[in-house]
């Protein structure tokens, strides 16, 4: 298997991993990145980062990473936004493969700790991060202020 992290000119590539997935979870009509978008915050700010994994020199999956920080741990950990496989690839080791080299790269940076979200109906996923030994915190619960509400707070 073979890791390849995102460059400039990938912001396409990048943006047809991210409508997959979002195909995948039913939130198509969510995605309003663009091209340029991304290339601007992942490239041009360094907010994010991108690691495919290749099959015969094509990506076939992706990771979308960017650090967040602990306070508790007193070090920075790595925050997993998207994790995808493209379906035709999907139960060959690629999505596993992926997690594996971004928690290597985790640890590579001495960060303390690796985390996602998942979605609560998404058993194949949920069975697959348990399988990894990943374990839900079900104590916490997400908050989010986006859009108007952002705007008005």
């Amino acid at each position: 298997m073979q890791f390849r992290f995102a460059k400039p000119g990938d912001e396409g590539l990048i943006l047809s991993f991210i409508r997959a997935l979002a195909e995948y979870e039913n939130m198509s009509d969510q995605v309003v990145a663009d091209e340029a978008t991304l290339g601007e915050w992942i490239f041009e700010r360094g907010k994010a980062e991108v690691l495919f994994v290749l099959a015969e020199g094509k990506e076939v999956g992706m990771a979308l990473f960017c650090h967040n920080f602990s306070t508790f741990l007193g070090r920075a950990g790595i925050w997993l936004e998207d994790l995808i496989a493209l379906p035709e690839y999907r139960g060959r080791g690629y999505g596993k493969g992926l997690l594996k080299r971004l928690a290597e790269e985790t640890r590579a940076r001495g960060c303390g700790r690796l985390e996602w979200y998942c979605l609560d109906w998404n058993t194949p996923s949920i069975a697959f991060y348990k399988s990894c030994g990943a374990v839900a915190l079900d104590d916490w619960t997400t908050y989010r202020l986006t859009g108007e509400a952002l705007e008005k707070f």
